[in-house]
């Protein structure tokens, strides 16, 4: 599927502007995990793949999963080595260490878990709680936090310790703001791009710095969990 080119600009939107905001969460997660040379992962909604050039710094060989055709063409660009969806069984030849879900999607979590090697490790993130993140708020009251600890019970898994992470989001202005923002397509006020960008343009006002800057402190929470 060839991405249209709306797709295309959003998709881009998020590789220059938003992905970075997550670095703190991929970062404190990788450090947990102790990831390093020779480590084989798996990124589900891997983005435009930036959770996965930082496992590579580290010397971990890893590999995405992007349903969006746009920002999975954008990752591909980068040279990396992204799937339309999780690996059917059977497992690869050499099973993953861990899997990496940032935002997971319980179907999804479920499908990729057959490809991880027993004992290997399941990285689960969200939103933390409501009152320390000023996102959800802007975007009109979502998204609500996940209950990672029953998505992992749900899928068998053993807990194996969590950890909260601070991840501001900070843009230069407030139409950098807006694009990062409309670039997670968490905004679903209206179908109508211009009155959306007005929208969230006026919502992120209260956050707007003298020097025109954006601020909009936020906590994630991760969940760390071994395959049985």
């Amino acid at each position: 599927m060839t991405p249209t080119p709306t797709a295309t600009l959003v998709a881009r939107d998020w590789a220059e502007i938003q992905e970075r905001m997550l670095v703190p969460l991929y970062e404190a997660v990788y450090d947990r995990l102790e990831v390093g040379p020779g480590d084989r992962l798996l990124g589900l909604d891997c983005g435009a793949g930036l959770p996965l050039l930082l496992a590579a710094g580290r010397g971990a060989v890893a590999t995405g999963v992007e349903a969006d055709p746009a920002r999975r063409a954008l990752a591909r660009e980068r040279l990396l080595e992204v799937l339309a969806a999780p690996p059917e069984p059977p497992a690869p030849p050499r099973p993953y260490d861990a899997l990496l879900a940032f935002s997971p999607a319980p179907a999804a979590l479920a499908a990729a878990l057959p490809a991880v090697r027993r004992g290997g490790a399941v990285a689960l993130a969200g939103w933390g709680p409501a009152e320390r993140c000023t996102v959800p708020s802007v975007l009109g009251g979502g998204p609500a936090p996940q209950d990672l600890d029953a998505l992992v019970e749900r899928a068998g898994l053993r807990p194996d310790g969590s950890g909260r992470v601070f991840c501001p989001f900070g843009y230069a202005d407030v139409d950098s703001a807006v694009r990062g923002l409309l670039s997670t397509g968490l905004y679903a006020s209206t179908a109508d791009s211009v009155l959306a960008e007005k929208e969230l343009a006026e919502a992120l006002h209260p956050f707007e710095r003298s020097d025109g800057a954006v601020w909009l402190p936020n906590i994630f929470r991760y969940v760390i969990a071994r395959v049985d």
